[in-house]
């Protein structure tokens, strides 16, 4: 069985001492959970103050936005797989819409992070997602095919349970507007259905796809319960801590 893995993403928000307030709030509001992982993906100088706040709280893991694909070198305003592994945190986000469409990052660029990441060692939460434009022209299914064989080009089987698969509509993110469970989980079926054909059943069905696009406590419930979605990748709704304690106890909800 796939364990549901609930992600908020900061994007731009908070400093580190904010975080840490969040932190302990957020603790207080969720008390103790066995059922799903949690993963808080602050923005990059927040990521130290988190891995300590959480190093004694089994259920939450830290992860980071973004990284580069080299190792090291020229490249100002960038940081490492290395880098991040050494501030001992677990995943990374890679090829989220908005680092797609505001910084020209392509396929290309983000199988060479997927990689990357698998080679030091860290899980890539790999995005993928139509446009508006794309969705009302029929071309849903074209689109998620050819983002997922560039993406995981040369990616071995053996990586692929490393790999979480986040399902963001580009026109539900931060939007107001979500999917409806029924279109989520047929776009996540697909999914699961192109990782089929280029991995076999088995190891497909091993694979964690999260829903990212206007999460909320109020549609958390019914999209938890699909049979394909894994999980969330929230955005604005887990800023704040209460909200997102209520979306993880929806998911909850959604295993009983």
């Amino acid at each position: 069985m796939r364990k549901k893995i609930l992600a908020a993403n900061w994007k731009m928000n908070l400093t580190h001492t904010e975080a840490e307030s969040y932190f302990q709030a957020f603790l207080s509001e969720i008390g103790h959970i066995n059922d799903v992982e949690i993963v808080i993906i602050p923005p990059f100088i927040a990521i130290p103050a988190l891995v300590s706040a959480s190093e004694k709280v089994s259920f939450v893991r830290i992860g980071a936005q973004n990284m580069h694909w080299e190792k090291s070198g020229a490249f100002t305003g960038e940081v490492s797989a290395t880098m991040l592994r050494a501030l001992y945190i677990k995943y990374v986000i890679v090829g989220h819409s908005e680092r797609r469409t505001l910084f020209g990052e392509t396929d290309e660029i983000v199988n060479r992070k997927v990689k990357t990441a698998l080679d030091a060692g860290l899980r890539p939460i790999l995005c993928v997602g139509e446009t508006l434009r794309e969705r009302d022209s029929g071309q849903v299914e074209e689109v998620l095919r050819r983002q997922l064989h560039e993406c995981l080009e040369t990616v071995m089987e053996k990586d692929l349970t490393e790999i979480v698969v986040a399902y963001e509509p580009i026109w539900a993110i931060g939007t107001g507007r979500s999917a409806t469970p029924a279109e989520a989980e047929q776009a996540h079926a697909f999914i699961r259905s192109v990782l089929a054909e280029l991995y076999g059943v088995l190891a497909a069905d091993r694979v964690r796809i999260q829903y990212g696009g206007s999460v909320k406590p109020e549609n958390a419930e019914d999209l938890m319960r699909q049979k394909n979605i894994d999980g969330a990748l929230i955005g604005g709704a887990s800023l704040d801590p209460r909200s997102f304690a209520r979306i993880i106890w929806r998911a909850e909800a959604a295993l009983t």
